[in-house]
C-alpha cells in the first residue's frame, strides 16, 4: 500500500495559484503570480531537497508541462531526481510526453489512482496540480498534506480546499518556521471529523429543584 502526499505552497488565505511567477497561471485575472519567490531561505531549500524526488509523482497536465520545460535541462541533484522519478500525468489531452519516465493517465483517474495506491512502490507525491488535487481530495485519496503557509493574503485565486473536499480529521505531525515566516507543516489524515458543542446543557428537573432549594 502506498501513501499519497500533497505538497503545496499556500497563502494564509488558502490560495495556491501561481506561486512561482505571473506566467504560471493568470486565469481568472490573477494578479499576484510569483508571490512565493522572495520568501525562500536555506531552511526551505533544505526541506525541499529532503522531501522532493524520493517518490513517484502524480501531476496535472499544466504542472507537468511547466516542470518538463525546465527540469530536464537543469543539471543538479534536484533536476536529476525529478528526471529519474516516475511521473504519472493525469490528462486526456496530453499528446507528447517525452520527459523520461513519464506515464500519461487518461480515462477513469480515480480508479487509476486507487490502483497505484494499492500497489507496491515509493510514496506518491503531488506537486502543484490544482485541478488534480480537487479530484483527489473529493475522493478521500490524500493521506498527507505538506503545506507551506506564507505570511500574506491575496484575497482571491484558486484555493487548495474547494467545496467538494471529503470531510476528514487531520493530525499535525511536523512543523517548523523559516526565517521569513513561512510555516512548513505536515498533516496526516486522522479519521472522521470530531464534533462537539460549547452550548450549556439544559438542567434536569431534579437539578432545577436542587438549585431552588439551595436558594431558599
Amino acid at each position: 500500500m502506498r501513501d499519497l502526499a500533497v505538497q503545496t505552497l499556500l497563502t494564509l488565505d488558502g490560495v495556491m495559484q501561481a506561486p512561482g511567477g505571473p506566467e504560471e497561471d493568470p486565469t481568472g485575472g490573477f494578479e499576484y503570480g510569483g508571490w512565493s519567490v522572495t520568501a525562500w531561505d536555506d531552511t526551505m531549500m533544505e526541506t525541499m531537497m529532503e522531501t522532493m524526488g524520493e517518490g513517484d509523482y502524480v501531476l496535472g497536465r499544466k504542472t507537468y508541462e511547466i516542470f518538463a520545460a525546465y527540469w530536464p535541462h537543469v543539471d543538479n541533484s534536484m533536476g536529476r531526481k525529478l528526471t529519474r522519478a516516475t511521473k504519472h500525468v493525469a490528462s486526456n489531452t496530453l499528446g507528447d510526453a517525452d520527459w523520461a519516465n513519464t506515464i500519461v493517465m487518461s480515462g477513469d483517474l480515480v480508479a487509476q489512482i486507487r490502483e497505484l495506491k494499492a500497489g507496491d512502490g515509493p510514496e506518491l507525491q503531488v506537486l502543484g496540480s490544482w485541478d488534480l488535487i480537487q479530484t483527489l481530495a473529493a475522493n478521500d485519496l490524500v493521506d498527507e498534506y505538506r503545506l507551506w503557509i506564507y505570511p500574506l493574503v491575496v484575497g482571491k485565486g484558486k484555493r487548495l480546499f474547494g467545496d467538494a473536499v471529503a470531510a476528514s480529521g487531520l493530525e499535525l505531525v511536523d512543523s517548523k518556521a523559516s526565517s521569513t515566516g513561512v510555516l512548513i507543516t505536515t498533516y496526516r489524515r486522522k479519521g472522521p471529523v470530531e464534533i462537539g458543542s460549547f452550548a450549556l446543557e439544559e438542567p434536569t428537573e431534579a437539578e432545577v429543584q436542587r438549585r431552588e432549594s439551595l436558594d431558599d
